[in-house]
This record gives C-alpha cells, structure tokens and sequence, in this order.
C-alpha cells in the first residue's frame, strides 16, 4: 500500500464518520427522546435500538463507499439513503400503529427491549434492502 492510498483511505474513513455522526444527529432530531440521555440512565431498549441504526447507518455508508468512483458520490449516495431509509421507517411505523397499535417510540422510550429490538430492526432491514441496490 502507497502513502497516497494511506492517506485516501484516511480521508474516506475520516469523512465517512464525520457523515455518520450527522445523520445520526439528524436521527436524534426526529427521536421522541434523548438517545444519549435514554442510555445513560441504562434504558436497554433505547440501547438496542441506537446501536442497530448505528450498525445500518454504517452499512449503508459502506455500500455506498464501495460502489462509488470518488467520495464526494459516496457521501451523497449515503445522504439520499438515509432520507429513504428514514421514510421507510416513518412508513411501516405508522402502519404498525395503525394496524396493532403498536407505538415503537413510546415503547422504546419506557425500556421495553423487544420494542427496541423492532424498531432497530427496522433499520437494519431498511438498510439491507437499500445496500442491494447500490
């Protein structure tokens, strides 16, 4: 391995979680509760939950690393992602309230882990079907 790829594989990695710790910002926004705050006081759920969205955050921006030619592409590709995974969740969220009343943000929120464990679900699923088509 050259310097030059040294340092490019710094720059990728470097500027792929700099794009990971916004759109989990952004995430955090969106979120009922305060994620940090949830695991600080030991909330499982909230901890099952932020670390699968991590963990399909992360996969997504490896996928599109992967397949992109420069990385100005890959942190676009992984932005526009992020969106559809978000509406993806929103989505089917919804329709779980609807159809069973089953609310993953209260849920997650009063510490019930199998809650948690649907709701990161959610984006890990999310972002293996995106990965696939990148």
């Amino acid at each position: 391995m050259t310097w030059e790829e040294i340092l490019g594989t710094l720059l990728w990695t470097a500027a792929g979680a700099v794009l990971l710790f916004i759109l989990m910002s952004i995430d955090a926004l969106f979120t009922k509760y305060r994620d940090l705050e949830e695991m600080k006081n030991g909330n499982t759920a909230v901890t099952v939950r932020f670390v699968l969205k991590l963990g399909a955050q992360g996969y997504i921006l490896s996928r599109s690393i992967a397949t992109s030619e420069n990385l100005g592409q890959a942190l676009i590709v992984s932005f526009i992602s992020f969106v559809i995974l978000f509406l993806l969740e929103w989505i089917v969220e919804a329709v779980l309230k609807g159809i069973a009343d089953l609310r993953l943000d209260e849920g997650v929120k009063n510490g019930i882990v199998g809650y948690g464990l649907i709701a990161g679900s959610l984006h890990l699923v999310g972002a293996l079907i995106i990965g696939a088509c990148l």
